[in-house]
Formats: structure tokens, sequence, C-alpha cells
């Protein structure tokens, strides 16, 4: 099976959600997450250095569309082929950072992926470090979610949690070098788990933290690590109650088997305290 977005090295370049209250919801991320906010028509733009955040009025904690830049344009082309041979509907990109060409479909829960060519970022915006990194879904049907980020748009599998049936409690998908770009966990809903920045390194986390803790935002979860994917994290929530995390030190992928774990808290967390979802 070919790899083609591996083959794309498409990465998560920006998230958009929707909110009740947008600009409550851009505020915050303009403040706790260290970036520019600017109005765009009706889309409230959030800009750091390699991060964007994008809300739209709406409902509260749903998705409007996540972002997937490709190294370039033959990269973007090869997966809309791909996506069309699978039968995959083509539907129109609603990114404001990607060229012309962009394209988007829908996975199995709905949830609108776009994939293009980013724009060249308009300013050379400051901030700590913390690129846009990952993002993870709750789903009623982790095997659908596989079958489509694997198997239709050629992600790699970089691991698996497996329930003591055998049953797919999470999976992981990668699209570049880093252990995951989209996964998914079990649940008994449909919708965002969390979307992730990538500090790079401890010390970078702990800077986070302290820039949270001028805002009094608590960390809601960790310091920890995980098992999948072996790196250091922190979570926070924000005011629609989405799960963001920080993380550090995620693990680079070259050429290994995928590799199956347990559905128990040490998978989840090495160090304590887990949030299992199913």
């Amino acid at each position: 099976m070919a790899l083609t977005a591996v083959r794309a090295g498409a990465y998560l370049h920006h998230v958009a959600f929707e909110s009740s209250n947008p600009q409550r919801l851009a505020e915050f991320y303009a403040d706790a997450m260290d970036m520019q906010l600017t109005a765009s028509g009706d889309e409230w733009i959030c800009e750091g250095p390699q991060r964007r955040y994008v809300v739209q009025a709406g409902e509260d904690k749903k998705l409007a569309y996540a972002g997937l830049a490709c190294r370039d344009q033959d990269g973007v082309a090869e997966l809309k082929a791909r996506a069309m041979s699978e039968g995959l509907k083509i539907l129109p990109s609603p990114s404001p950072f990607f060229e012309d060409g962009a394209f988007a479909v829908k996975d199995p829960d709905g949830h609108l992926i776009s994939f293009g060519l980013a724009k060249p970022q308009a300013a050379d915006f400051k901030g700590i470090r913390g690129p846009t990194q990952h993002l993870t879904f709750a789903s009623l049907d982790v095997e659908a979610f596989r079958d489509f980020y694997h198997g239709k748009l050629g992600f790699a599998l970089s691991d698996r949690v497996l329930h003591k049936d055998g049953t797919l409690a999470t999976c992981f998908t990668r699209s570049n070098h880093e252990h995951h770009t989209i996964a998914c966990f079990k649940s008994d809903r449909t919708g965002v788990d969390h979307h992730s920045y990538e500090a790079g390194e401890w010390d970078t986390i702990r800077d986070w933290c302290d820039h949270l803790a001028k805002r009094n935002i608590p960390i809601m979860w960790g310091p920890g690590r995980h098992g999948p994917g072996n790196n250091l994290f922190i979570f926070i929530e924000d005011p629609d109650k989405n799960w963001i995390e920080i993380s550090a030190e995620l693990e680079v992928i070259h050429d290994r088997p995928v590799k199956d774990w347990p559905h128990e808290a040490r998978t989840l967390n090495l160090w304590g305290k887990a949030i299992l979802r199913s």
C-alpha cells in the first residue's frame, strides 16, 4: 500500500474551530498560546511562529477544518489523485493559508481535512517555540479512522493501543517523520479529543508553564510522558473546554514496525495519572 501522505511530507499546519463566542476563544489563544490576533471576514486568525489557530462562529468544540501542508505542489497533486482513485469526494479547501490547488476531503466522522501548499508566513512572528504539531480525534469507530487515513490517504501506521479483545482503543498515524500527525481514541462521542503544539525540548515546556502561570491558566494534566510517541506533555483547557497539549521530544520514525500497546493507564502516561478515554 503506497504511503502517499508520507511521500507528500504532509504536516499539520493549522486548525480551525467553531465557537459560540469566537472573539473570546480567539483572544484566549492569542494570549495563552502567544500569538497575534487579526480578524479576517468571518474568521478570527491567531498566528505565532509556525503555529496558527482559526476561529469561526458556530458550535462549541466543533472542528471547522484542519489544514495539512505538503512539501510541494507535486505532493498535493499526488494526494488528490490518490483520494480520487479511492472514490473520495473532492471538496474546495476553505483555508486562507494555502496556495491555489488545495483541496479538502471529509473523513468518516465528517471532519473536513484540507491539503495544500502553504503560503509563506506573512510576518516574522516572535514568541515561545511551539509549532502546530498534531490533531487527535474521539470516535465511535477507530477502525474506520484507520481505514480512511491509512487505507485511503496513505498515512503510515505508527502505533496501536488494543483492548483485551484485540479491538482498537487508539490508532496513531503519521504523514511525515514524526510519530503522529493525526490520531484517534475510541470514545463514546465523535469530535476532537485535543490538538497539540510541539515545544521541541523539556526546557521549552518549562517556559510554557511559566507563561501560562502568569495568566493564571492551570495545567489540567501533566507533566507526564506518553508511551506511544514517548513525548513529554502538559495539557490545558480553553474557555470552550477544548483540550490543548504542549509536548516535546516526540519520537522521530525512520523505519520500524508498528508497535502494539495494551490499553492501560501506564501506556497513556508512563509517569503516573492517566485520563483514559474508553
